[in-house]
């Protein structure tokens, strides 16, 4: 039993942190963030002037992907004076994919639409 936990646990550790997403139903979103998908639909406008940059991907934390495929979104975090940690990253254009992050690019979480 122990070896089995360790295989898995060294198993999981070897994958991308978006290969070890569940994933998330939009309804179970916060409402702010059902907003930020609702103007990404609509094609805006946002509320902020950095909403729908090139998000890059940095931290390799979602599937790798041609620069320009990602852009991002700010999820307004109530009571923050600035942008906050949440996010929903879109991939494609016109946006089919959709990830959201409520720490700052830690962990990301497929959206269920």
């Amino acid at each position: 039993m122990r070896r089995r936990f360790l295989a898995l646990l060294c198993i999981s550790l070897a994958l991308p942190a978006a290969a070890l997403d569940t994933g998330i139903v939009e309804a179970s979103l916060p409402a702010e963030a059902r907003e930020t998908l609702r103007l990404i639909d609509r094609g805006g406008p946002f509320p902020y002037p950095r909403d729908g940059i090139t998000f890059h991907n940095r931290e390799r934390r979602l599937p790798e992907q041609s620069p320009g495929y990602y852009r991002e979104y700010t999820v307004p975090t109530p009571g923050s004076r600035d942008r906050g940690a949440r996010r929903i990253i879109t991939g494609e254009q016109p946006p089919a994919v959709f990830y959201y992050t409520a720490d700052h690019y830690e962990t990301f979480r497929r959206i269920q639409r």
